[in-house]
């Protein structure tokens, strides 16, 4: 029974160190939620080899047209939603790239959409809807790992062909049984019993904020550690590539707008172009041989 089945969740348990949070002063109540909060870190240095090892099958998804696409309902969907829409901003990939999807869709983003995530079809017809393809590497969100529209979508992914992940915060979960990779970040019950947005969402937040700078340094979206591929779509990102030019060559804030200007806004044809005392054509044909990784575009 589900009742059962939740009584056995680390994430369902009662914290003995929060049991009087009601009733101490809120700086008191801060310190104890600080401390909780460490444990957050902890849990995520035990998985580093596992984040690694979906990192290096993203990196290969991704040279190979393919996509990363995180599926999961309530705060772990939403988790997904935003590390995608920071994506093409960041690393200037294209929208479709990366993809965040929720149980409930687009209205589920902001408010609860009820039921949705008890729905194991549901989690298959919207990995339907994007076309899911055997290249693409799908990872499901679930603070439980066992959401009903997580495990529906998995499981369609392995049966095409995907690599999947599983990213959770209970030990031995049903999605970690489903995964190619299973990532079980174990923070312990949390200050506000089974209230999993807390250290589980905060876990999930941190460990998507690895897989996609990780895949994008692998796929040569970063120099140094520098975001040579932010898209400056406004005046402060305009500004922010200025910088980044700067930083990567030492000219100055007027060099560094020419170039800018000269290359289309694109801050990494820009380095090259400094780099290499070279040309726009010149600077795109240096990337393009060498697999758009910007320091083995330049000329020692």
């Amino acid at each position: 029974m589900l009742k059962i089945e939740l009584d056995k969740l680390i994430t369902e348990e009662i914290n003995e160190n929060t049991r009087n949070i009601d009733r101490v002063s809120t700086e008191k109540f801060l310190e104890v939620m600080n401390q909780e909060d460490k444990k957050v870190i902890e849990a995520i240095k035990e998985e580093i080899p596992k984040i690694s090892r979906l990192i290096s099958y993203i990196v290969e998804s991704l040279k190979k047209d393919g996509r990363l696409i995180y599926i999961g309902a309530g705060t772990s969907g939403r988790l997904g939603i935003l590390d995608a829409a920071e994506c093409p901003p960041t690393f200037g990939t294209d929208p479709s790239k990366v993809i965040g999807l929720i149980a409930g869709g687009e209205n589920a983003i902001t408010k609860a959409v009820e039921g949705a995530e008890d729905s194991e079809i549901l989690g298959k017809e919207d990995l339907e809807k994007i076309k899911l393809s055997s290249k693409d590497v799908v990872i499901g969100l679930s603070a439980s790992g066992r959401t009903p529209y997580v495990i529906g979508a998995l499981e369609y992914a392995r049966k095409i062909g995907c690599i999947t992940g599983a990213i959770s915060n209970n030990k031995d979960s049903k999605i970690s049984k489903i995964a190619d990779v299973a990532i079980e970040l174990l923070v312990g019950p949390e200050v506000l019993t089974g209230s999993t947005r807390l250290k589980s969402g905060s876990s999930q937040k941190m460990v998507l904020n690895m897989l996609s700078t990780g895949a994008m340094r692998g796929i040569g979206k970063i120099y140094e550690n520098l975001m040579v591929d932010l898209k400056p779509t406004n005046i402060k990102l305009v500004e922010r590539a200025k910088g980044i030019i700067m930083k990567a060559t030492n000219v100055s804030y007027d060099e560094a707008e020419r170039y800018l200007k000269l290359s289309n806004y694109n801050p990494k044809i820009s380095i090259v172009m400094i780099k290499n005392d070279c040309n726009f054509e010149d600077a795109k044909e240096r990337l393009a041989k060498n697999s758009d990784i910007l320091y083995k575009s330049i000329v020692n």
